[in-house]
């Protein structure tokens, strides 16, 4: 048997391929939507890839397993659980096998056996897996997806808070709790496979550790510490983050089907040209990729930045609309894994992309700027300022300064109408990263006096405690 781990850091998702040596084939479980890494891995070691599968249907990003279906005709096996609104409209098309608690399927000698464990999603699957070639013939691992992960479990409330299902919350989170009572009784040795890793927004606190075991989650994973359901349904609701505002829209595309990429219009390329970007400003969302003191120093007017980075797919989630044309400025030799990164959210609508180098040489008359100031520049005049804090609920609760108004960047856009234009916006996050897309966004929207403060809120701490002990 072989288990091959893949890991996209920037949605901090973890999928696996894993394949029958003695009989060629592979299976490839929770795919990302580029299927390619998988396609290379399963031809370097000899297999073919002839099934596909899901724990459930992914809020985060797109799935692989209609590219999978299309490209080699792996047999696609999915959830039949969860009611009638959480099927999947796209199996009569392919090949395919729906679950149900109790079935199993094989891929050469290895047997996966469906458990159904909801809380995350009505419809979650997890699947145990036993190696029929290996001379224990027991069980070794249980792929969890989002219901088990390292140190934590799925939240319960993105159903609710993402794509609108009134009460959802509540209700998943006591299937939660029969869920793990369940998991609670497999034998300690089984390997635990999540789909996510630290990072993610499926949870509160999941670990960076890739895999763990049965045993050491009943020990250390903080949901399973809980024998009364009140108590733990009031521990798992509360604390949770914000739900990404694009969770919603990856929903309904992975239930639905979504395009091949193959299918996808190809993205034009423009010359270099200050013209151009204008005249996209007036069509579309400009996205400048460069690094944020690049874009602070020299910038195009009405563009925003979304630096990329390892948090490029998570703002770009939160902050760009799938009904408007998408523009790009990326440096050389990255404007490929933009795209994917991109699409792999379905943000399929990029029309034209530009190589960005060009704006460093722009003259001064033909760009903008925006300031950044030190906490010790400001502290004794925070008044003069409009302060508005994009962090996190959870960390705003934890402190802010005092004069601060809250708006978490991600809501930013949506509720830009709420930030009055009669004083300078002084704008602060964690260390002055999220802020400075805020910024990016404010300035487009109109916004001529705005500041980023330089190390966010960590700094303005350091900074007042010096003022406050001089």
């Amino acid at each position: 048997m072989l288990i091959k781990y893949f890991y996209d850091e920037k949605l901090a998702h973890a999928s696996y391929l894993v394949g029958c040596q003695n009989k060629g084939e592979a299976i490839v479980i929770d795919p990302s939507r580029d299927i390619e890494s998988y396609l290379n891995i399963a031809r370097a070691n000899g297999l073919w890839i002839t099934g596909v599968t899901e724990t459930h249907i992914h809020a985060d990003y797109i799935s692989g397993s209609m590219e999978f279906a299309s490209k080699t005709g792996a047999k696609i096996h999915l959830s039949d659980e969860g009611g009638a609104n959480w099927k999947y409209q796209f199996v009569d098309q392919h090949d395919s096998q729906l679950l149900k608690d109790g079935d199993t399927f094989s891929i050469g000698n290895l047997t996966f056996e469906v458990l159904h464990t909801p809380g995350h999603t009505p419809e979650h699957i997890s699947l145990l897996l036993t190696d029929g070639g290996a001379a224990a013939q027991a069980p070794i691992g249980l792929f969890t997806g989002d219901f088990v992960f390292v140190g934590d479990i799925g939240r319960p409330d993105l159903l609710e808070r993402a794509a609108g299902v009134n009460g959802s919350a509540y209700s998943l989170a006591k299937k939660m709790f029969t869920s793990l009572q369940r998991f609670k009784q497999l034998p300690d040795y089984l390997q635990v496979w999540p789909a996510h890793g630290a990072g993610s927004a499926c949870g509160k606190a999941l670990g960076a550790v890739p895999s763990s075991t049965v045993g050491y989650e009943k020990l250390a994973n903080w949901a399973l510490q809980y024998d009364d359901k009140d108590l733990f349904i009031e521990a798992l609701l509360s604390g949770q983050p914000e739900a990404p505002k694009y969770f919603g829209t990856m929903k309904r595309l992975n239930k639905q089907g979504t395009t091949l990429i193959e299918k996808l219009k190809p993205v034009a390329h423009a010359q270099p040209s200050l013209t151009v970007v204008q005249e996209w400003t007036q069509n579309g969302i400009v996205v400048d990729t460069r690094p944020a003191k690049q874009f602070a120093e020299k910038h195009i007017a009405r563009t925003i930045n979304l630096p990329y980075n390892e948090s490029f797919v998570t703002w770009a989630g939160w902050l760009l609309d799938y009904d408007q044309p998408i523009y790009l400025l990326v440096s050389g030799g990255k404007e490929a894994e933009t795209l994917k990164a991109l699409q792999s959210i379905g943000l399929d609508q990029v029309k034209t992309a530009m190589d960005s180098t060009f704006i460093e040489k722009l003259n001064e008359t033909d760009v903008t700027d925006y300031n950044a100031v030190e906490p010790k520049e400001v502290i004794d005049r925070l008044d003069d300022f409009y302060v508005l804090d994009v962090r996190h609920n959870s960390e705003w609760m934890a402190g802010h300064i005092p004069q601060a108004h809250h708006i978490m960047l991600g809501h930013l856009k949506d509720r830009i109408n709420e930030i009055p234009r009669e004083k300078p916006l002084l704008v602060n996050c964690k260390s002055g990263a999220r802020s400075a897309i805020a910024v990016s966004l404010l300035k487009a929207n109109g916004f001529d006096q705005v500041y980023n403060l330089t190390g966010g809120y960590d700094k303005w701490i350091k900074e007042n405690n010096k003022a406050i002990q001089n």
